[in-house]
């Protein structure tokens, strides 16, 4: 299993690369940042100055849009960037929450998340494409290569990321939902004609590594709580659209019946006032809260279903240590062992 850091670019961005870097010491094999120019401060800008500090991490937003960028300038900024530094970027991409929320604009629709994809992709990996009747290419580009991951929830999305996505991202850690998602994406995959173990799948949730006791679980819950107000602001949206019954697990559509808005100026913070409906077992749940071994629980059950990486979200007070006690105990765990010398012959 991979491991991924997902960060805010909060200024300074000194900070931003500083965790990068910390992130990568620590066996870390993606960097992933929030993708939203208003709430934050411009993440391509500062893509390259991590990926000019670091030597090994992949680099990419946890997600564009297709509203806010036009998608051949999205292209051209990883296929630059890896002519820069080695094919280390990578597109998450979605069909747009904060980013185009916050300028009172609307998600994407599906189709234009589908297009978006194939442009982003075949430009992004030195390839032509048929964009707005022309043949498009870059001529500086020579062998980039560029995956594009997608976030979904929705049927129809997860629908589509089988179809077209190189890999799938789940931003919630439960595993009855994650298992239910991965095999609707399998299922999509396989009838679009495409091998549904060829797609990779990220769960993406908080992580906050405790000392076990039962005040360390209450503040880590508070710190973690943000991220049920997130979820529900998709999880409203497929319920507008399909009802609370039958579109998606009745555990991701019951918790929101008490949400009564959403305030974007403290998305994605630990101090968001919108959030008081959701629960404890909600965040439980969606997160990975607890000892250093509950987290390796956890993630083992994840890494059985298929997930090939967890990205976790840093938007909380206990970052470093995060980072530190994964690298040293949490990482390990969940890779693969290999000795320095294997007894071949009997003594």
């Amino acid at each position: 299993m991979q491991f991924g850091a997902v960060l805010q670019t909060n200024p300074p961005a000194s900070r931003t690369v500083a965790l990068a870097k910390l992130a990568e010491q620590h066996g870390f094999s993606h960097v992933w940042t929030f993708d939203s120019h208003l709430l934050w401060q411009e993440p391509y800008v500062i893509y390259s100055a991590i990926l000019a500090e670091t030597r090994r991490v992949i680099v990419g937003p946890f997600v564009t849009n297709p509203a806010t960028r036009d998608w051949t300038v999205t292209a051209s900024v990883f296929a630059t960037l890896n002519e820069m530094y080695g094919n280390r970027t990578i597109v998450g991409i979605g069909r747009g929450d904060s980013a185009v929320r916050v300028t009172n604009g609307k998600p994407t629709t599906l189709a234009e998340l589908r297009e978006s994809i194939h442009v982003i992709r075949e430009l992004g990996n030195s390839r032509s494409v048929e964009y707005n009747g022309a043949t498009l290419q870059f001529p500086w580009s020579r062998g980039s290569e560029l995956d594009v991951w997608v976030a979904a929830y929705g049927p129809l999305a997860l629908k589509l990321t089988g179809e077209v996505g190189d890999g799938f991202i789940l931003q919630l850690a439960d595993v009855d939902i994650a298992a239910w998602m991965i095999q609707t994406v399998r299922d999509a995959a396989e009838k679009a004609g495409r091998d549904p173990m060829s797609i990779k799948f990220c769960v993406a949730a908080p992580f906050y590594v405790t000392d076990g006791s039962e005040e360390a679980l209450v503040h880590a819950r508070n710190q973690c709580r943000w991220f049920g107000g997130m979820v529900g602001n998709h999880v409203a949206d497929i319920v507008a659209k399909y009802g609370a019954n039958g579109a998606v697990p009745q555990a991701l559509t019951d918790y929101i019946e008490k949400r009564t808005g959403y305030d974007y100026n403290t998305h994605g913070k630990a101090d968001n006032d919108h959030v008081d409906f959701v629960p404890d077992k909600i965040v439980d749940r969606f997160c990975l809260i607890g000892s250093a071994d509950e987290h390796i629980a956890k993630l083992e059950q994840l890494k059985a279903l298929g997930v090939d990486q967890f990205a976790g979200y840093l938007q909380h007070d206990n970052k470093e240590e995060t980072l530190r006690v994964y690298g040293e105990t949490v990482i390990p765990a969940l890779s693969e062992t290999v000795s320095a010398k294997s007894d071949t012959a009997k003594r």
